[in-house]
């Protein structure tokens, strides 16, 4: 008998061909697991295409309505929705976000008249509508005031969901906020609306093409967010914000960014094993989308870097790409 050359295992057996690839593949991409960001603008009939993503745009209410429709037909389970406000609808305080009847209101209602069954979720920050583009209130040196901004926060989630919004997403990075809001939000009756905690958000460089969508951050000052959102340096702080928020009735978690902080997804799906959900920024989508369009990466790319947050424990993603991947589920 001659001795074994090679070991007796070949994990090339199980990549041979496309049938066994499909049978040990460990996840995979669903339409359900996408939630597609969709911006919104006043007017009637428009749709605005924002240059820093491509083939991204504003709409007004009536064509984001088509949108979600367009979104049912995929199978794509929810929208998240952000406004674009008026500069002179702006003010320090962001008044306009505890208006009923603003434009993410309106929007909310139009959407679930439309597709009733359509998740809907919904932003809860001032930063659209603060003429400084901060997240939250501001004293005469700049310094962000968070317990006051917070009462704001409060408000302004209680009057998404008497609109019909779901799905409450607190992405301003104020301390103690999610409890607030789960607080009033169940005093005001709305007991069963979720709340999606955007529990460890960077200060990250990837924002830019968002805020270009939505016309805030002009104004930020030298240090821009980082007073609130996170140092991107940081994975044990991020794992206590994910377990503060928790404890104070966050239903859902989200990490964003996304792909630059897998680390800290797959650690807060290991130590807290709830419904975790990752951001694929607008940063991330428009270096993919520019890469691919000038043929320096294969589309294959966009799916490989879904494939990833999934791999590390994304439950659901927030993509711009939402509906491509869709139609490409479909078609597969």
């Amino acid at each position: 008998m001659s001795l074994r050359t090679f070991p007796a295992t070949r994990l090339r057996r199980l990549r041979q061909s496309a049938f066994v690839r499909q049978l040990s593949q460990e996840v995979s991409l669903s339409v359900h697991d996408l939630i597609w960001p969709l911006f919104v603008i006043e007017g009637h009939e428009v749709t605005e295409p924002i240059p820093s993503m491509p083939e991204v745009n504003r709409y007004s209410i009536d064509q984001l309505v088509i949108q979600a429709e367009k979104a049912v037909k995929l199978g794509i389970p929810a929208i998240a929705i952000f406004p674009k406000i008026a500069p002179s609808l702006k003010d320090a305080n962001g008044t306009l976000a505890t208006d009923g009847d603003n434009l993410v209101c309106r929007a909310v209602r139009a959407v679930k008249a439309a597709c009733p069954d359509l998740g809907v979720i919904c932003d809860v920050a001032l930063d659209p509508y603060t003429d400084h583009g901060h997240d939250g209130l501001i004293d005469d040196n700049g310094a962000i005031l968070n317990d006051e901004t917070v009462a704001i926060l409060v408000e302004q989630a209680i009057i998404q969901a008497q609109a019909g919004c779901d799905i409450i997403a607190p992405s301003d990075m104020m301390d103690g906020r999610v409890g607030a809001i789960r607080q009033g939000l169940d005093e005001a009756g709305y007991q069963n609306v979720i709340i999606l905690s955007y529990a460890a958000k960077f200060a990250s460089a990837f924002y830019g093409p968002f805020r270009d969508a939505v016309g805030a951050g002009k104004s930020l000052g030298k240090d821009g967010k980082k007073t609130y959102q996170m140092n991107p340096a940081n994975l044990a702080e991020a794992l206590r914000e994910i377990e503060m928020d928790i404890s104070e009735g966050a239903d859902m978690i989200m990490v964003k960014p996304g792909m630059p902080y897998l680390d800290v997804l797959r650690e807060a799906k290991t130590s807290f094993q709830m419904p975790s959900f990752a951001y694929q920024v607008s940063g991330e989508y428009a270096m993919l989308k520019m890469a691919v369009d000038n043929h320096l990466l294969a589309e294959d790319a966009i799916t490989e870097s879904l494939l990833c947050f999934k791999r590390a424990g994304a439950d659901g993603i927030l993509t711009y790409f939402a509906p491509y991947i869709a139609s490409r589920l479909v078609e597969d």
